[in-house]
């Protein structure tokens, strides 16, 4: 429930601060006073709505899924939207998004003002079945997410079905490219570092002739060996660097001279065939890793689409097992809501009558699978489609499938947010509107704007909204509750006569 609310300049109000209990909780006041603003002002301050007030803020009774959206949990958490230069949203003074402040309030609060046809949807109206059986049979919930849980599976296995009859109708390309793509690779047989030897032979090779002409010449060196040792001796200087020197060098040409000999065999025209196969490899694959490892993945696709048959047998097996158990399911699931159908609607039209309402009627058909079993409900009012429906008749209609829905919860239903329902009813009208409401208001916080004197009188909470040179808001004692009722009744000029009306309209509903 919402505890306690604050706002500052918005439009007509530069303050108002109220507190809330649980119950039925109804605004009056003359119209252009301020009730729709203060009424979009709660909501915004949840962030379901999007005002320029300064600061709305809200203490609600509600439990925040802390991991999920990393806020901590206080008592109570405070929700509240600032509006400077742009808007700004805080839960419990940390600062959040208007998309997760929304995600959090949705789920607590609803706000029943166009024609929302959630409430009328099959899954919702599967939900109100349910919820009824369950309460009888236990047995019905276990069924239920048994079933979500196996049509999810289900559902994988089929897109993976898919997948491979996909894979199938191009599977003899497939292998054939695959088998190609490996074949090419393997004329080649690269081996990691090959290219960078075979450039260095290249380089060897277009300067074999100048390396043996230039060591031959140089060979000179070794012929005046004896007689630089003979001078170093004379000067009484160790030769022994020198002949270490030539020594190396000697090795040096030698070793050269013999690679030189080798490239004889060499056949360049070959080196050039080997290096360009490479070069087109790496062009074609980035580089020679790149290619092996391409290389290995072709080879474990063609692997797998070896066994693509296979894996198709196991999941048709699969399928079949799953969608046997999810028929034996749905039955058992069809069977419990078709049981419970007529005591349903037998309920929902005594709210209708209530409501002064046609009855209505509420069919099971037999649909394509999904995850909730084989049904749809379909519900209609007599003589009239849903979308023909008045505006009177489309809330009273929701008003009564929510009155169901309470006979079978256990928790608190959130809070509940209606503008204007009794607009434009008559008497009667109205005081059943009142009724039900108040029936609901056991599971729900609900707010309500009201012009009739009748729903007014049967809230717990009532405050008035008036306007002087600003807009103000304040709780009524009882005394002041019955003045209300009085003015909603004759107007301005309020009668003796409307004051005893008045009374007895409240003191008769604070019996019901």
């Amino acid at each position: 429930m919402i505890e306690r609310f604050y706002l500052k300049e918005y439009l007509s109000f530069k303050k108002a601060e109220l507190e809330f209990t649980s119950g039925l909780i109804v605004f009056t006041g003359p119209s252009g006073s301020g009730k729709s603003i203060l009424m979009r002002s709660l909501l915004a301050s949840v962030g379901l709505d999007s005002v320029d007030a300064s600061i709305c803020e809200s203490s609600v009774a509600w439990k925040i899924d802390e991991e999920g959206y990393g806020i901590t949990n206080e008592a109570p958490n405070i929700f509240r939207h600032v509006k400077k230069e742009k808007a700004s949203y805080f839960i419990n003074n940390q600062r959040t998004s208007k998309s997760s402040m929304e995600a959090i309030s949705s789920g607590h609060l609803r706000h029943l003002s166009l024609k929302d046809y959630s409430d009328f949807d099959s899954v919702a109206l599967l939900g109100l079945l349910d919820e009824r059986i369950f309460l009888e049979d236990k047995h019905h919930q276990k069924w239920l997410n048994e079933h979500k849980k196996i049509f999810s599976e289900t559902k994988i296995f089929l897109n993976e079905l898919k997948h491979i009859e996909e894979q199938e109708k191009k599977l003899t390309q497939l292998k054939e490219f695959a088998a190609y793509e490996i074949a090419k690779i393997d004329a080649i047989k690269p081996s990691i570092g090959e290219d960078e030897e075979l450039q260095l032979i290249k380089k060897q090779l277009s300067k074999k002739e100048k390396i043996t002409e230039a060591i031959t010449t140089s060979e000179a060196i070794f012929a005046y060996e004896s007689q630089v040792n003979n001078a170093l001796s004379l000067l009484d200087i160790e030769c022994g660097f020198f002949d270490d020197a030539m020594n190396e060098l000697r090795n040096i040409f030698e070793t050269s001279l013999e690679k030189m000999e080798q490239l004889e065999e060499v056949c360049v025209e070959d080196i050039l065939n080997r290096i360009e196969s490479l070069s087109e490899l790496k062009r074609r694959y980035g580089g020679i890793e790149e290619a092996l490892a391409y290389r290995d993945q072709k080879v474990k696709e063609l692997e797998s689409y070896e066994t693509i048959e296979h894996s198709k047998t196991q999941l048709l097996k699969q399928i079949r097992e799953h969608q046997s158990q999810l028929d034996e399911l749905s039955s058992k699931l069809t069977l419990a809501r078709t049981n419970t159908r007529s005591m349903t609607l037998k309920r929902l039209n005594s709210y209708l009558s209530m409501l002064y309402l046609r009855p209505a009627t509420l069919e099971l058909e037999v649909v394509e699978t999904h995850p909730l079993g084989v049904d749809r409900v379909v519900l209609g009012l007599e003589g009239t489609k849903l979308e023909k429906l008045s505006s009177g008749e489309f809330n009273r209609l929701r008003l009564a499938l929510l009155a169901l829905r309470v006979e079978s919860m256990e928790d608190s239903g959130g809070v509940l947010m209606l503008d204007e329902i009794d607009a434009n009813l008559s008497g009667e009208e109205s005081m059943s509107v009142a009724k039900v409401l108040r029936h609901l208001s056991t599971h729900y916080q609900i707010f309500v704007i009201s012009h009739q004197p009748q729903l007014t009188s049967m809230g717990d909470q009532h405050f008035l909204i008036y306007k002087d040179d600003e807009s103000r808001v304040r709780e009524l004692n009882e005394e002041e509750r019955i003045e209300e009722i009085a003015r909603i009744i004759s107007g301005e000029s309020v009668s003796d006569e409307a004051r005893g009306f008045a009374r007895d309209l409240f003191e008769r509903a604070q019996c019901v």
